[in-house]
């Protein structure tokens, strides 16, 4: 018996160890550069010097940039110290923003917004300005209806969109990405919502590259939900850095978690770029927002004070992020702060973190104004329902400092009230589907019509459906960059639903939906329940929904995405509750040709039954045979249980022997 129990136990572990998956080592682009980033390009015009910062003990052997309608140009370095390079941009280089291409030592990476280059210097820079994006690998859902915001989809009414966080910012970067009339994109922190979350600075990366591989450069600062910043370092951005655009420059400064503001090094590391660069205007950013109302309210101005001589008076008005709270235990800090806009005349705050909109002015003694401009959430408004909505803005700066927020007095009457963004991504929805066989976009859009260049990842030899798609296109090119295949085409996306696809062929195979279970298991009549489903297709589907057919009506309820990123399976519907003692629920599935699936359970009965039932309405032949089922990740971790179940066993077989 003991030879048996050591055999079971060698078996055991050795299963354990078999299970094991060993992968290589990710290298992440700032595992091989300080500086540019994905989220803090290198700008330059035609035949300018870049600097490139390695990181310590790495040595850069080439380096390259290309996007999909331009290059690949080689960069010629042309002076190295230390870990410093200058670097030579070419004379004949495109206009365009760049994916760079860094041959190292430590092997091949590459740096998406590496390299913008300008055919020349703006002379007003146009900003579109997102904050708190909470990209997330789990759920965060909000749900939106027209111009409403709600937490609960039963306040929201019929027709509510539960919207991902990732939905949302994948609609942010998708819109301000396609319009010509922004030059840059910056999100002001907070940009996934769990530090740790490696899967969601993921996603986030490849939402940025949508927008990046689109022509679209993005400046991204890190927020206290980013904190420690392990991912953020490696795959988005130093915490703090600078860089210039011509006339203009970005200085990003870290407010962290737990200070909630920026350190005097911080502060006296600032004044110093800015002694060098006295005839630059500078823009900060920075997630936690200055000021915490003005004598208007909220939002306002601020007129004839200094800081210099009216603190006393000012400081009540100052944030207890900076402040340091009630007892000011970094009054130090916000006070050097604002001396510093003053004397160097900082025309540009930008932030975000209390998920609400904020415009403050500060007119200074001299007349000089200093604009403090706070964004909404765009991927999480969930702290307030009144007054709120996902959003975003444009914000303009021009060579002499003057600062506009187009659009908003048009909209609302007044720059400062309590809503002064638009609503994007609230109204503009983009839900984006990539597989092996194609690519599909369903738009859901409410606000207006939109037009520019759209990037799509899409499987190598894959071409747009022009039957099955319903916006106006063109299609400008494609190439590969890394492991992705871009197609960039210009579009125009109209309001209402539309959609684009881009396939291998017609898609004749039906989705694959199933019904998990229903929380509570068995519900109470007349009270809330979830269903829970699994729907899956070989392109994308398009409109995904439960029913709930009960004494003679039916009525339909929205799947909700049980976790975030591309192509999720497994959703959720929230059911209100139904006043019948026998109902049947049936989720429907049907992709972007017509092909429908609908899977039912009839609850009441004894035995409830489950059945699933497909069908079509594509004019193209449809095969009667269900897909084989695709297995899951979840699949390979089921080593785990079966060890502790094994373990479990083995003082039973001990007491046995005894």
């Amino acid at each position: 018996m003991r030879k048996g129990i050591a055999l079971l136990l060698v078996l055991m572990v050795f299963s354990m160890f078999q299970a094991v998956q060993v992968e290589a080592a990710t290298l992440y682009p700032l595992d091989v550069l300080q500086y540019p980033a994905p989220g803090a390009p290198a700008v330059a015009i035609p035949g300018d010097t870049i600097t490139v910062k390695a990181q310590p003990g790495v040595e850069i052997t080439g380096l390259s940039i290309v996007s999909i309608l331009h290059g690949p140009y080689e960069l010629q370095i042309v002076e190295k110290n230390g870990d410093e390079l200058k670097v030579k941009i070419p004379e004949n280089v495109a206009p365009d923003d760049y994916f760079l291409i860094v041959q190292s030592n430590k092997g091949k990476v590459i740096v998406p917004n590496g390299v913008w280059v300008l055919k020349e210097y703006p002379k007003v820079l146009r900003i579109a300005h997102g904050s708190d994006l909470h990209v997330t690998s789990g759920a965060k859902i909000g749900y939106v209806n027209g111009e409403k915001f709600c937490r609960s989809i039963f306040k929201c009414g019929e027709g509510a969109i539960p919207l991902h966080s990732y939905v949302a910012d994948d609609s942010f970067f998708t819109y301000w990405g396609m319009n010509p009339n922004v030059d840059v994109i910056i999100a002001t922190g907070d940009v996934v919502d769990t530090a740790g979350d490696s899967k969601a600075y993921g996603y986030l990366l490849g939402l940025m590259e949508n927008a990046i591989a689109a022509g679209k450069p993005t400046i991204i600062v890190k927020g206290n939900h980013d904190d420690p910043p392990k991912y953020f370092s490696k795959m988005i951005a130093p915490p703090t850095y600078y860089l210039t655009i011509g006339k203009f420059i970005i200085i990003a400064l870290d407010s962290d978690n737990e200070r909630s503001h920026p350190t005097m090094e911080q502060l006296e590391w600032m004044e110093k770029i800015l002694e060098q660069n006295p005839d630059k205007i500078p823009i900060i950013i920075v997630h936690h927002p200055y000021w915490y109302k003005t004598p208007e309210g909220r939002s306002g101005k601020i007129e004839g004070m200094s800081v210099f001589e009216d603190w006393d008076k000012i400081a009540p008005l100052v944030s207890w992020y900076w402040i340091g709270g009630k007892e000011r235990k970094t009054e130090d800090i916000a006070k050097r702060f604002l001396e510093d806009v003053e004397k160097y005349n900082i025309k540009l705050v930008l932030s975000g973190h209390v998920h609400a909109d904020y415009v403050q002015v500060y007119v200074d003694k001299k007349g000089n104004e200093h604009w403090f401009v706070t964004s909404t959430t765009t991927g999480a408004p969930d702290k307030r329902e009144k007054d709120n909505w996902y959003g975003s803005r444009i914000v303009e700066i021009d060579e002499n400092g003057n600062v506009r927020l187009p659009g908003i007095k048009d909209m609302f009457g007044t720059i400062f009230g309590p809503i002064s963004s638009f609503p994007i991504p609230q109204e503009f929805i983009v839900f984006r589907h990539t597989t092996d066989f194609g690519s599909a976009i369903k738009f859901v859009n409410e606000f207006k019509e939109a037009s520019g260049k759209l990037a799509v990842v899409v499987p190598n030899g894959a071409k747009v459906d022009a039957g099955a798609t319903t916006v106006k296109y063109k299609v400008l090119g494609e190439r590969t960059i890394g492991d992705k295949h871009y197609m960039l085409l210009e579009v125009t996306v109209p309001k209402g639903v539309s959609q684009l696809v881009i396939t291998k062929g017609k898609d004749t195979e039906k989705p694959q939906v199933s019904i998990a279970y229903t929380s509570p298991a068995k519900p109470v009549k007349g009270k809330p329940f979830k269903v829970y489903f699994k729907a899956s297709d070989n392109l994308g589907i398009k409109d995904l929904y439960v029913e709930i057919e009960a004494n003679g009506e039916v009525k339909k309820y929205p799947a909700e995405p049980t976790k975030g990123g591309p192509n999720v399976d497994y959703f959720l519907a929230q059911i209100p509750g139904v006043n019948a003692d026998e109902y049947t629920i049936r989720v429907v599935a049907i992709d972007f040709y017509g092909n429908k699936a609908v899977a039912e359970k009839v609850m009441g009965k004894p035995t409830p039954t489950s059945t699933t039932k497909t069908t079509t309405t594509t004019t193209s032949q449809t095969s009667s045979e269900s897909s084989p089922t695709t297995q899951t990740a979840t699949q390979a971790s089921t080593c785990g249980p079966a060890v502790l179940v094994g373990l479990a066993l083995i003082p039973l077989l001990l007491r046995k022997r005894k």
